[in-house]
This record gives C-alpha cells, structure tokens and sequence, in this order.
C-alpha cells in the first residue's frame, strides 16, 4: 500500500533557496494548496521602509491607508481612513493597533525590490505590497483572503495563527466594520521573527497580532480577479466592439398569448443576439433579460412610500373597492417555468402568480376581488410600497 506523501508545513530557507524548496516543487505541492511557514526565507532581512516613512506616506492624500484601533475591553474596533494627520497618530494608545498602507511599492523602490523574490510567478499576477505597522497588540483580527499572500516579517515579532481546515466556518461578524471572522479556531500557530515568510492560499482564515513590541510586515499579494469581475469587464469590453445597429430583432414575431410574459421564443432570440448568453443557464439569462427590460431607458423609476402601507390598512382600502393604478414610470414582464413565476417590475423580481402577473401587465388599472391569496395581497401591498402601484379610494356617492 503507497504511503500518502507528506506535505510539511514548515521548513527552512537558505540564500540558494528562500523558499527552503525550489521554486517549481513550491509550485507544485504548495502555490494555491496549502500554507508554508518558510524560517529565515531573508536572512538578517532589513526592512525596506522605516515606520517613520510608512506613516509620511499614510498621510500623503493618495494613499491608500487605514488605520485600525481596537478596543480591546469592549471588543471594539475603530477604522480610520487615510490620509491620515499627525493629530491621528497623536491620539493612538500605547499598544493594540495597526497602520496599513496598500501600494507601498508604487511609492517606495526600496520595497519594490521585493517584488523581485517572487520573479518564478507571472508578473502580472503581482498586485501590490502593503505594508502594515503595529504596536503590541496591533492587527486587524481574524479573516479570510481571497488570493494568495506572502506575509513577510520585516520588523519585531508577530504572532500568527491559523487554520488549515477545509471546514472551517467562514461567516462574518455583523457588527464591525472589518470583515472579521465570527469564529476562529486555530490549528496552527508561530511566532515569526525577522526574515521568515507565511505564505496563505487564498481561503485561509488567519490572525496575525504583533508581539512583544512594534512590528512591521510586507504583505506581497496576488491579483485574483472574481468571476464576477472578470465577466462585468469583459462585457464592457465586448460591447464596445459591436456597432449600435445590431439590435434585438424578432421577424419571426407571433401574436402574444400571454400579455408581458418573456415565452421560451424570446429566450432564444436572446441567445442568438447575444455573443456569450448561450453559455448561461437559462433561468440566469431569463431573471437577468427580467430585471433588464423593465428598466425604463432613462433610469426614472417610481419612489417608494414614505411611510410604508400596513397590511391592515391595505386591506381596508381594498374592501372600500379601492383602485390600483399602475405608475407611468413602471415597465412590468414576467416569466415563469415549471414551479415558479416571476413578476419582474423596474428592473426589481417579486414572486407571483401568472394570472396576477400577466392582469397586472394587460391593465394600468386594477381592481383586486374582494377575496384575494395571502400570496397575492403580499405581492400588491410589496407594490404599494415600493411606489409601481399607486391606491385610488373608491368615491362614495353623497
């Protein structure tokens, strides 16, 4: 029976090979798999930057800078966005927070020359190298980041902690501003001098608090674009290159069987106008076609209700024999498919029923009867409310 191969977590540099391996083997058993603690990865590392400078640079109005203090009784935190002044370090306690400055290298050509450590990656993978200064203490509390760090301790010591559990709960704590972690178990924990190297994979939640006295780090962060980052660009981009006479087109048009409804024939029409829609799922192509279409051209869309219509009160207008009158500026579509239907209003998707969803598409006006759904008050009240229907009371003959 084959041994499984045993990945270490920590090793040793040297000056032939920093990160205690060669570049291809880190490659291929670490880079976006698992963390590696790499001891003396510099030997007698002397910063770059001096804590000094770093906070110049903090109060440059360019710079991109934070300073973060916490409360450490209370569990509060307070972040203090950059440019900085001398009246913000002033007022700083004597321990337990932490300066961070992005972009360093833009600024500094000392730091830069990090950046030529890491030369076995592609340059263009490089986003920046932010630099962080703390006092005992000092740091940003537990998180996650998603894409790959070399943390390099520059000055002082810093505690680092963190976990390596594919299971490892993820969620945010509501109530600070920092996208800290709500629970953080750790399963591994160093105490890093000068000269050492904590490379993360990205989805690695960590912590990492200065010790012992002041601390600097130089975080060499990757550029890991988002699906969502990558596609909004690349629409732009392709968009840009087509000529404004190709439109959305229907030859083939038959008459309409249901008033407002996006029917299986305009989906179709959409994926042969539309360079990239056939590679979507249908039900993201028809909520985005949805949401699209009914946002009027020029972005006037109907105000919500300053003071939001009760159920109550909603229903005893109704059996006044109120009238709903749908807002000028109010475009409605609706699709549906084998369980769900949806009402799209304004670019806005409320869940429907198709009779509901295609009277309220045929007709400006509308009376609901006297016995509506639960399902169906809840969707005209949610109309009310957000401005696209608008109650007119019945007129009482005197």
């Amino acid at each position: 029976m084959t041994k499984p191969t045993v990945f270490p977590i920590e090793v040793r540099g040297s000056a032939r090979q920093p990160l205690g391996m060669s570049p291809a083997r880190f490659l291929r058993d670490y880079w976006q798999k698992r963390p590696l603690l790499i001891r003396q990865a510099f030997p007698d590392f002397q910063p770059p930057l001096q804590p000094d400078d770093l906070a110049g640079l903090a109060c440059e109005p360019a710079a991109l800078a934070r300073l973060i203090v916490h409360d450490e009784k209370r569990d509060q935190w307070h972040v203090h966005p950059g440019p900085l002044g001398e009246a913000d370090f002033a007022n700083t306690p004597d321990s337990n927070w932490t300066l961070l400055v992005q972009d360093v290298d833009k600024w500094d050509a000392d730091v830069a020359g990090l950046l030529q450590h890491f030369s076995f990656l592609p340059s263009w993978r490089m986003d920046d190298v932010m630099v962080s200064y703390a006092e005992p203490g000092g740091g940003v509390g537990a998180h996650v980041d998603q894409y790959d760090v070399f943390l390099i301790q520059g000055l002082g010591q810093r505690h680092w902690a963190i976990s390596d559990d594919p299971l490892a709960p993820k969620a945010f704590r509501p109530d600070v501003e920092l996208k800290q972690l709500a629970q953080f178990e750790p399963t591994h924990e160093w105490l890093l001098d000068a000269g050492d190297i904590l490379y993360l994979p990205p989805g690695v939640p960590h912590d990492g608090v200065a010790f012992g006295g002041p601390c600097m780090t130089f975080s060499v962060g990757m550029r890991a674009p988002s699906q969502a980052e990558l596609t909004g660009d690349l629409a732009d981009y392709i968009a840009e290159q087509l000529p404004d006479e190709l439109r959305y087109a229907d030859p083939d048009l038959k008459p309409a069987r249901a008033t407002g409804e996006i029917d299986r024939a305009a989906l179709e029409r959409l994926k042969s106008t539309l360079p990239f829609a056939a590679a979507l799922r249908d039900d993201l192509l028809h909520d985005w076609f949805g949401r699209f279409i009914t946002r009027y051209r020029n972005a006037q869309i109907p105000a919500p209700l300053d003071k939001p219509l009760s159920v109550e009160a909603f229903l005893k207008q109704l059996e006044g024999g109120a009238q709903l009158l749908r807002h000028p500026w109010s475009r409605l579509a609706w699709h549906r498919d084998k369980s769900t239907c949806t009402l799209y209003v304004s670019g806005a998707a409320y869940p429907a029923t198709p009779a509901l969803a295609q009277t309220l598409c045929e007709q400006r006006s509308h009376t609901p009867a006297r016995k509506i759904s639960a399902a169906e008050r809840k969707l005209l009240l949610a109309l009310v409310n957000d401005g696209h229907l608008i109650v007119r009371k019945s007129r009482q003959r005197r």
